[in-house]
């Protein structure tokens, strides 16, 4: 066998495999089982207590505020990567009335100065009927565009600012080391899983 021949033979194989790795990656199983979904929205449900736990424990009067909230989106895991060019995402649910409404997705992509990688629970408070309401009728919503969100502000009494507690969208940004304030939510996406 002649060298053009084998070359060609190997690069020919090597197609065929990278083809079957790349289709079989993207491929699903088939459907969900009922087993499946419970367990992701067990997971879920656990996280956002988890989260919320941690911002009731670290903020005073943030337990108050969410009890007056019309609903609220907990995403207790929003990972966050990349170089110059990254991106975020994390799974929630949305509750009312103590009661989960479902379960969401939150996506957003950054260009710039961007290194490393970082993981931060979200929770956003809807503190209006027409905020909520608007919300839930959405098919996508996204930060900035759908709804201005206002970043909870500590006062240097250690409570939630007056000003920020009376915006009709409210968030908290919290990692292990306590609450972010120099960060923007906008042009983050929202939709609803299929859970």
């Amino acid at each position: 066998m002649d060298r053009r021949q084998f070359v060609t033979r190997v690069a020919g194989s090597g197609l065929l495999v990278a083809t079957a790795g790349f289709a079989a990656g993207c491929t699903t199983t088939g459907a969900s089982t009922p087993t499946d979904v419970a367990a992701r929205r067990r997971e879920i449900d656990e996280g956002a207590d988890g989260a919320l736990n941690r911002l009731y424990s670290s903020v005073n009067g943030a337990r108050e505020l969410a009890s007056r909230s019309q609903g609220m989106l907990v995403f207790p895991r929003v990972l966050a990567g990349g170089l110059v060019i990254g991106g975020e995402y994390g799974d929630g649910a949305l509750r009312s009335k103590g009661a989960t409404q479902g379960y969401y997705r939150t996506v957003s992509g950054t260009i710039g100065l961007t290194a490393g990688g970082q993981s931060r629970s979200v929770i956003i408070l809807f503190m209006t009927p027409e905020a909520y309401n608007k919300f839930v009728q959405s098919k996508g919503w996204t930060i900035g565009a759908d709804a201005s969100v206002a970043l909870a502000k500590i006062g240097a009494n250690g409570t939630i600012d007056t000003v920020t507690a009376q915006q009709p969208v409210i968030a908290f940004v919290q990692t292990n080391a306590g609450l972010m304030f120099d960060v923007s939510l906008n042009g983050s996406k929202i939709s609803k899983l299929d859970l």
